[in-house]
């Protein structure tokens, strides 16, 4: 095998732990946006919720809360369960 065959061999070996590194890195990336979205959502929920047990929930209140749920169902669906 000539130095080139080496040289050429060895840039795919890199090439690939390089682009594997950043389908990790993207999917981390991911899964931190996804919980992001998720704790604003709970911070959503528990302003409606709060509203409602002040009394001054309204039926837009309980339709949002109604959404946020969903919302987290289809979260915990793809990532899991929300964890405290």
């Amino acid at each position: 095998m000539g130095l080139m065959d080496k040289m050429k061999a060895q840039a795919e070996v890199g090439l690939a732990k390089a682009q594997e590194a950043a389908k990790t890195g993207q999917a981390k990336l991911d899964a931190t946006t996804a919980k992001h979205r998720a704790d604003g959502l709970l911070h959503d929920l528990g302003a409606a919720v709060w509203a409602d047990h002040a009394g001054r929930g309204t039926a837009q209140t309980t339709a949002d809360a109604e959404r946020i749920v969903g919302e987290l169902k289809t979260y915990e669906a793809e990532y899991g369960p929300l964890t405290p």
